[in-house]
């Protein structure tokens, strides 16, 4: 009987993915972070992966019968940090 619990568990919180979500991914032939992020978005939230990404990681290597050092990273992206509209008009009306 399979552990139901563990397949509720939440791995990406900021985009709410499941470990039953990252299992199925895997199961379907998914064996990189990048491809699981692409069809998940787990890992695209706030965090950026910060707490997602090896746990994402250490399921494909189980899976694969790999080490975890052996996973290939992620693509990272700067992160972004909003900027209101009137703060970069300012500067513009500044440097005119």
């Amino acid at each position: 009987m399979p552990d139901t619990t563990a397949a509720a568990t939440i791995i990406c919180r900021c985009e709410d993915v499941t470990l039953e979500e990252i299992r199925a991914q895997i199961a379907a032939g998914r064996h990189t972070i990048d491809e699981i992020k692409r069809l998940t978005r787990c890992g695209m939230g706030p965090c950026q992966g910060r707490t997602c990404r090896t746990l994402v990681a250490g399921e494909i290597a189980r899976a694969v019968g790999v080490d975890v050092a052996e996973e290939a990273l992620p693509t990272f992206r700067p992160p972004l940090k909003p900027v209101k509209l009137g703060v970069l008009l300012a500067e513009e009306n500044d440097g005119a």
